[in-house]
């Protein structure tokens, strides 16, 4: 089997990231009394392999420029969440690809046997499961970390508004900031079809395209007409997207990890978000530790 390179430091700074909160998370959830009550879950919804060997490329991996040197930092999430000392009442890896999905049984098979009956598998599209799951569990009975680590703009708000709808689940996302929604916007117009609808659904609105372009009007020979000029630095975007996250949880951590490729360039921001409101300061203030540490 293939075996991925790891990337640069920033790799590691997103696995320790994970890592750090979850063994945190799981302190809180065996050693405070009220805290003991509850289940714990991890979910983990577009889990790859588990492990550092997916070397696939595919038409729209390219387009989002997600070639090696993007891919790298992304494994290794599925070994982090299972390794942690103090564990979770169940694990949920997600993966569309039927070959991901047997490696994933494969991998805790033959690394993590005694946590095999904690561990569900599922071969489903990750926006659907999440959704569908969100709204039929008993949230009063319960707690969750979501890590959505997607293939480009793969993730919808409506999986983002379902999450902080349950008010139990902090979430880490990987927003795709560099290489998706920054790479799909063209300088001279707003982008229409298929990329349009897909920014559309990652951020649930279409107020993109006032917050990211400034309509010009000009005249010439031929008489008045409407130009654009993209006004959306990656900032911009970065701040569009945690006002919408921010409208959805009870706090969010207001400056991300940004994670950046071997060339410098920011590719995804890894954002926190804390559904439970009474939760949230102590999530938030470990995480926001985390991401700037």
């Amino acid at each position: 089997m293939a075996q991925h390179r790891f990337g640069g430091p920033w790799t590691e700074r997103k696995l320790k990231a994970l890592g750090e909160y979850l063994v945190a998370y799981q302190r809180i959830f065996t050693h405070n009394p009220k805290a003991k009550e509850l289940k714990t879950v991890y979910v983990d919804a577009f889990a790859g392999t588990g492990e550092r060997d997916s070397g696939e490329t595919e038409s729209g991996q390219q387009v989002f420029g997600y070639d090696e040197d993007m891919r790298r930092y992304q494994e290794g999430s599925v070994k982090i969440a299972l390794s942690i000392p103090e564990k979770f009442h169940r694990y949920v890896f997600i993966d569309a690809k039927p070959g991901h999905v047997r490696q994933l049984r494969d991998l805790v098979a033959r690394e993590f046997h005694d946590l095999r009956n904690r561990c569900l598998v599922e071969r489903a599209d990750a926006n659907e499961w999440l959704q569908n799951w969100c709204q039929r569990e008993d949230w009063r009975t319960q707690r969750a970390v979501v890590f959505l680590d997607p293939y480009g703009m793969n993730v919808e708000w409506k999986t983002l508004l379902a999450i902080g709808k349950t008010e139990a689940i902090d979430l880490w996302v990987l927003f795709p900031l560099g290489i998706g929604a920054s790479r799909v916007l063209p300088g001279e117009m707003p982008p229409v079809g298929p990329w349009a609808d897909r920014l559309t659904r990652l951020f649930g609105t279409d107020e993109w395209r006032q917050r990211f372009y400034r309509p010009e009007r000009k005249t010439d020979l031929f008489g008045d007409s409407e130009s654009w000029t993209r006004i959306a630095s990656v900032d911009v975007i970065l701040s569009f997207f945690l006002e919408r996250l921010k409208s959805a949880y009870a706090q969010i951590v207001e400056h991300p990890l940004i994670l950046e490729n071997s060339r410098n360039s920011p590719m995804y921001a890894l954002c926190f978000a804390a559904g439970n409101p009474r939760g949230a300061p102590t999530a938030v203030r470990v995480a926001s530790h985390l991401t700037r540490s």
